[in-house]
């Protein structure tokens, strides 16, 4: 039938594609805007048609939110077990291996010490290309690491949020970390020493129910996707439909679990401001 030949003679399976060349292009899966990756570098890693903020690593917002060549890097080496020896399709201890070659991190989290704008802080942000930036026991270690260097200081603490839960390979030894950074952020409270969390596309599970939360001051980024359950799983259990915009930053504004959502070309300034107006 004709719906099954090709319309033009010319087309073959053969021929060249005209696609874009890998690596130089991005299309806003917002707007479907094409964008160059420079352009996209240029704007901050978002969209400059409709500022939709794309995911990122923690190297992109180190560059991004600290002064350059401020950063130092601390725990750098720490890296997870296999406790339960667990496997699901794989080990895994191998698919901890594949990941660090993969993204040349060795967990879901890089922690150190920098400055922004001048002030120095101790900065940790997660990284959702390992494992779905899955917080397992090497995250929270990290975490608790890093607040001992900010309680040891007395510089403020920014924890940059990037998650889809606990890494359940590692079981109860993951869910710990819940109370292990909870535990440690109080001390960092009764000496008032600031903490600046901020939650981007996506923060969900145990971080979203530990760390992420207790900030003094909780930050959402446009239209990041934030919460305990994803919606799917809160619709298959309530068997409602959920409000437009459900777990969006702007949406969990509104009902009083962030306290602003700020765009990243202005996060650096507004961070400082923050600093120094409580410190």
């Amino acid at each position: 039938m004709a719906w099954f030949k090709r319309s033009k003679q010319n087309i073959h399976p053969n021929s060249e594609k005209s696609d874009l060349p890998d690596g130089l292009w991005e299309k806003c899966p917002s707007c479907s805007e094409i964008l160059h990756k420079k352009q996209l570098e240029n704007n901050f890693w978002s969209c400059v048609k409709c500022e939709h903020h794309f995911r990122i690593g923690s190297q992109e917002y180190i560059k991004l939110l600290l002064d350059e060549n401020s950063f130092t890097e601390i725990n750098k080496k720490i890296r997870s077990g296999d406790p339960l020896l667990f496997i699901d399709s794989k080990k895994y201890s191998q698919r901890i291996d594949e990941t660090i070659k993969k993204t040349q991190l060795n967990d879901a989290i890089k922690t150190g010490v920098g400055k922004i704008n001048g002030i120095e802080v101790a900065f940790g942000c997660m990284d959702f290309s390992f494992i779905g930036g899955s917080m397992g026991s090497v995250v929270g270690e990290k975490i608790s690491r890093l607040i001992d260097k900010s309680l040891k200081h007395k510089i403020p603490l920014i924890i940059i949020s990037a998650s889809g839960g606990a890494r359940m390979m590692e079981g109860a030894l993951s869910l710990m970390q819940l109370a292990k950074t909870s535990v440690k952020l109080t001390l960092l409270a009764e000496e008032k020493i600031p903490y600046i969390s901020i939650l981007t596309d996506p923060t969900t599970g145990g971080t979203t129910a530990s760390f992420a939360m207790l900030g003094d001051i909780n930050i959402g980024e446009p239209k990041a996707l934030i919460g305990f359950a994803g919606p799917r799983v809160i619709k298959q259990t309530i068997g409602k439909n959920l409000p437009e915009g459900f777990q969006t930053s702007e949406f969990v504004l509104e009902h009083g679990f962030l306290d602003k959502v700020v765009a990243r070309k202005e996060m650096k300034n507004f961070i400082s401001t923050f600093i120094n107006l409580v410190s």
